[in-house]
């Protein structure tokens, strides 16, 4: 790892009525996007990449589902905790 990297990991419980399906995920991914970081978020035993539609709406993320936000590089922190807050709270 190199001196400007950081780690940074968070657990959330997605609130989101129907989940992180369309909208709520489109929103997601697009945050995750603005981050340099390397994010990934793991659900159901399976991990995708955080800035990839693809990734999360394959998932299968319902409300109430526990998701894990990891990610790695320099502002590593800023994004789970932005991703985390987005996670947990009710998105159309």
């Amino acid at each position: 790892m190199d001196a400007g990297e950081q780690r940074a990991e968070r657990t959330a419980t997605v609130r989101s009525q129907h989940g992180l399906h369309a909208r709520p995920a489109a929103v997601f991914v697009r945050t995750a996007a603005g981050f340099r970081s390397q994010v990934e978020v793991e659900a159901h035993g399976k991990t995708a990449n955080a800035k990839s539609i693809i990734s999360v709406l394959g998932l299968g993320v319902n409300r109430g589902d526990t998701v894990v936000i990891r990610a790695v590089g320099e502002d590593a922190l800023a994004a789970v905790q932005a991703l985390a807050e987005l996670a947990e709270k009710e998105l159309e």
